[in-house]
């Protein structure tokens, strides 16, 4: 049953202690409560199917009937390469929603709880602040990773590939184990124009909307070359500047814009592709942007889009299959949900994916520890040293709601 409801205030706050899920921004999105069913492992088109049979089974009243959002929902978090992971994609479906978009509110009930429906949040239960962080290990040290930047610019330059994207992993513990909704909270905080998300352990908040699809109309934004903030105004203008007229951003961002508008074009009627990036603002660094908007045929959902679309040149590179090699082969990392496609999608077919960064991963086996990720796009003209720093700007959200004001290198 999904009912309206008067607005719920801060959708945060009525995270459960345990078993919940989030999807945050602006103010507006989507928090689940508890699990009623879960698919683990296997590809989108798998997970589509599943997702499709799960609803046929499903009975469902609404008083929002055509509302984005409302009714049965899952939350998903999928693998950036299921070839080269221990862990699995995963998709639950929460027993309750509570939702908030463009004005409306809405609470969602799956079957018979036993969950005590939510009320006003219950203060006594606010999320524990992390405790004495610091760095426990890095996937590979600052040396080690600018060298495999230096092969990866060789190897562009001999024609094997046009760009790869290249990630570093850094592992911190806490003295007590960490709360998850904590780091929802920070992160909604201090960035609320990202799409915060935690899904099974996955938390981080996103400035990269993979595809976003509601009522046929579906978006794609676009994020590639990027710049750290200095903090003051007159200089930061400076650098928005120098970064709408650097050339190897520019190439990089053409790429990455390049493969989603052709991932999407089978699947669309219609495509509208901005001839020139914008320059995005966050408060820790500044971003070539450009939304790619297109009109979808009858019967293409979102999950069906997000497949297709990853993994795109934002996060792999170009050529795909050279890429994502390349990846395997120098990294010593394994990515897990980090650069996947991780967001929602409803019964109707709509929903968001965003592209997992900006994000940690709260060990399952032990909660005292998280993996904070961060990569960048590598072209000919890259510097080690220039992308190195890039990798630590994109770290700074993490650490911060960590309680960590700065990288530890």
């Amino acid at each position: 049953m999904t009912i309206g409801i008067d607005d719920p205030g801060d959708l945060a706050t009525y995270l459960p202690p345990v078993g919940g899920h989030a999807w945050i921004r602006r103010g507006d999105g989507m928090v689940g409560i508890g699990e009623i069913a879960r698919f683990a492992g296997g590809t989108a088109a798998e997970a589509e199917e599943w997702w499709q049979e799960a609803c046929s089974r499903i009975e469902h009243q609404t008083e929002l009937p055509g509302v984005s959002g409302t009714g049965p929902i899952a939350f998903a978090s999928f693998v950036f390469d299921p070839g080269h992971s221990r862990e699995q994609s995963i998709v639950i479906v929460p027993r309750v929603v509570i939702g908030r978009r463009n004005g409306q509110a809405w609470l969602t009930v799956i079957g018979a709880t036993g969950l005590p429906l939510p009320g006003m949040p219950d203060q006594a239960q606010r999320p524990a602040e992390p405790v004495a962080v610091t760095e426990v290990g890095t996937s590979l040290a600052r040396e080690e990773w600018q060298a495999i930047v230096t092969d990866a610019v060789g190897r562009i330059g001999r024609g094997e590939l046009d760009k790869v994207v290249l990630a570093r992993g850094v592992t911190l513990a806490s003295e007590a184990a960490l709360d998850p909704n904590w780091l929802v909270m920070a992160l909604v905080e201090h960035y609320p124009t990202c799409w915060t998300y935690h899904v099974d352990g996955l938390v981080g908040a996103s400035p990269e909307m993979l595809i976003r699809l509601e009522g046929g109309l579906a978006t794609s934004r676009v994020l590639a070359g990027t710049i750290r903030r200095n903090g003051g105004e007159e200089l930061d203008l400076k650098l928005a500047h120098a970064l709408a007229r650097s050339s190897k951003n520019l190439i990089e961002h053409e790429l990455a814009v390049e493969s989603v508008a052709r991932a999407l074009a089978p699947f669309c009627s219609g495509m509208n592709v901005p001839d020139a990036p914008y320059v995005l603002e966050l408060p820790n660094v500044l971003h070539l942007a450009s939304d790619v908007t297109a009109v979808v045929h009858p019967g293409v959902t979102a999950l069906v889009l997000a497949g297709e679309l990853h993994p795109s040149a934002a996060v792999c590179g170009t050529p795909t299959p050279a890429a994502r090699a390349a990846i395997a082969e120098l990294e010593h990392l394994d990515r897990g949900r980090y650069s996947g496609p991780v967001g929602w999608l409803d019964s109707s077919g709509d929903g968001e994916f965003a592209i997992a960064l900006r994000c940690g991963l709260v060990h399952a086996d032990d909660p005292r520890r998280i993996t904070l990720y961060a990569g960048c796009g590598i072209v000919e003209e890259s510097d080690p040293g220039e992308e190195f720093a890039e990798t630590e700007a994109k770290l700074m959200p993490m650490l911060e709601a960590l309680g960590v004001p700065a990288p530890q290198h």
